[in-house]
């Protein structure tokens, strides 16, 4: 086209040469993809047209004037479309990167309260943006929340793209088109939330289709939630409210709030659905730790949120997020509760195979040890607390406790020590159906050994349990071992005893000779017995197992030696003197060795040679 003649255009045969129900050939063409001159004179041209608006007189006039406007208006929100469409791409999960990671939250699972377990699932991190180099656009000195350090803002679209549709937004509103330029906005914008939270993983379910889930593919769910949660919120919506406050702010009032909620208001319904669901689903132990994952998370978002949301319009939003953190804690509170009635309620009531360690007694150590990591929320989460004092059951499927000894505990601490309470009850119950005494003993010394053992292991648990209560579990253990003993052994020390040989006369009489003969047949049987039942029974810890024998061994082979000493000669003096005297002192110390590993022994003792 001439040049001279584009000059010589009226405003309204520029708006014209330009409208949309043109030729395909004009249709398809954008004007902010031509040159910058022809941008500016459609742009004055759509500004004189709006100036004339308030002069025309005659209605034929105004009616022209007005239309030309409605096409002008048509074509600005085309061309707002493309600009935000060309521009607008999702963000690189792979660009994401995560300064300051807790491998807490990110590890713990449910099944990890039985076994330790790696997590190999690929992650993306607890993800925020890398801005280095990143440049600022058109601040408006009002959003002071971006100097809050964990809020990582990008550029979402170009400093030249945003300059047009500022432009284009300035007269769309001016000529009363609010509510189209809003709509178009937000239609492109979500979008690319769509498109990106895809990427991050988060699917749109509701409620109900969350709460019908596996909780094996729950906590997968919760750790990628954790993930994309602190990028939407930080990255993705503080992003998103500061284009709305570039292209926006300034035009009239709040508009750029209200843009912004518009586009967001879905993404963060989705967004937050998951945690409400999570938040109000049913209760069990295995889903603590990732509720307090989740309790973790949305508190270190909640400042976040707050300044993101800070506008009357996103009230709304800012009491979801406290009211679903509300439901957490209550949800974290409630599954205390829970495990303390399983673990004593749990139900089992066949003896574990040589009175050794019991899958509940791992449970419930490896819960106290792992929940010792959230010491400091859990501390603020528990609000109640067993008085002080003496605590007794008239109930005698409960436990007494006396909490006399643990004042100035903390919340957490007594939920610990209250836990570990039930379980040894639930232990003694379980300790009960094992028809050997003995091992009943060697059962709860065992488990209480375990106990003591863990809570030894870690300098948080220790802390927290306390010496005290400590130094009470070390002596219910070593006084099961002393029961132990004395179940088993002191019947077996009884036939090595000394008093009434002699009642009749001399040692050498044949009474005193018969006597001897019978103790030391029934010593053979005792111990034959106790070896052969006794090897099967096993003590895992191997140092405990060893102590153990030593113990018995200081006070078997003592007796042994001397009774041997004393009267081995009167039996070897006679007939068939290894019918009596059946093992040596050396016989007897490889025999104890046997004890406690787990396995029945096959073999005879071997016999004593002459």
């Amino acid at each position: 086209m001439d040049p001279s003649l584009e000059l010589s255009e009226t405003p309204e045969q520029i708006i014209l040469r330009w409208d949309s129900a043109a030729p395909e050939d004009v249709k398809d063409k954008m004007i902010f993809d031509s040159d910058r001159e022809e941008i500016d004179r459609y742009l004055q041209a759509v500004d004189e047209i709006q100036r004339s608006m308030s002069s025309a007189s005659i209605s034929d006039d105004q009616n022209k004037v007005d239309s030309t406007m409605q096409i002008a208006m048509a074509r600005l929100e085309d061309e707002f479309r493309h600009i935000l469409s060309s521009h607008t791409t999702p963000i690189e999960v792979e660009s994401l990167t995560d300064p300051s990671p807790s491998s807490r939250s990110m590890s713990t699972s449910g099944s990890a309260v039985f076994e330790d377990e790696n997590d190999d699932e690929p992650d993306l991190g607890e993800v925020q943006l890398d801005l280095s180099g990143s440049p600022s656009f058109g601040s408006s000195g009002r959003s002071s929340y971006r100097a809050t350090s964990s809020i990582r803002e990008i550029d979402l679209i170009p400093s030249d793209a945003i300059i047009d549709l500022r432009s284009i937004a300035e007269r769309m509103i001016s000529a009363g088109y609010l509510r189209e330029c809003i709509q178009v906005y937000g239609s492109v914008r979500k979008s690319t939330f769509d498109s990106n939270f895809r990427r991050l993983g988060i699917e749109k379910l509701s409620i109900g289709d969350i709460q019908r889930l596996d909780w094996n593919e729950l906590e997968t769910k919760i750790r990628r939630w954790i993930r994309a949660a602190k990028v939407s919120i930080r990255t993705l919506f503080s992003s998103e409210k500061k284009l709305c406050e570039q292209i926006f702010y300034g035009i009239g009032t709040a508009i750029d709030d209200a843009c912004f909620m518009e586009t967001v208001k879905g993404p963060v319904t989705q967004l937050f659905n998951f945690a409400e669901a999570i938040s109000i689903s049913r209760r069990s132990p295995e889903k603590l730790f990732k509720i307090l994952d989740l309790h973790d998370a949305l508190t270190e978002l909640i400042p976040d949120i707050d300044v993101i949301f800070e506008s009357k319009s996103a009230e709304y939003i800012r009491i979801q997020a406290a009211e679903i953190l509300s439901r957490l804690a209550e949800a974290v509170r409630g599954t205390l509760s829970e495990f303390e009635n399983a673990v004593l309620r749990e139900p089992s009531t066949h003896p574990v195979p040589g009175g050794t360690l019991h899958p509940l007694t791992r449970y419930v150590m490896n819960y106290v040890s792992l929940i010792s990591d959230y010491k400091v929320t859990l501390d603020e989460l528990i609000v109640s607390k067993p008085s002080t004092g003496s605590r007794y059951s008239a109930d005698p499927t409960t436990p007494d406790m006396d909490f006399g000894e643990l004042e100035g505990k903390t919340p957490l601490a007594l939920h610990l020590i209250w836990s570990i309470v039930i379980l040894q009850f639930n232990l003694e119950g379980k300790s009960r159906h094992y028809k050997d005494h003995a091992l009943a003993h060697l059962f709860i010394m065992n488990n209480v050994h375990y106990i003591v053992q863990k809570i030894k292991g870690s300098p948080e648990l220790r802390e927290m349990i306390g010496d005290v209560y400590l130094r009470r579990l070390t002596g219910k253990f070593r006084q099961a071992a002393t029961n132990y003993e004395r179940t088993t052994w002191v019947t077996v020390l009884y036939c090595l005893r000394n008093e009434g040989l002699n009642a009749g006369g001399s040692l050498s009489s044949g009474p005193a000779k018969s006597l001897i003969r019978d103790r030391f047949k029934t010593f053979n049987a005792m111990f034959e017995e106790v070896h052969r039942t006794q090897s099967a029974w096993l003590i895992p810890d191997s140092q405990l197992r060893e102590e153990l024998r030593i113990s018995i061994t200081e006070k078997l082979i003592p007796a042994y030696r001397s009774f041997l000493g004393l009267h081995g000669h009167h039996i070897e003096s006679g007939k068939h003197p290894e019918n009596y005297i059946k093992y040596s002192v050396e016989e007897l110390e490889n025999a104890i060795l046997d004890f406690f590993e787990g396995c029945s022994v096959t073999h005879n003792l071997r016999r004593r040679s002459h």
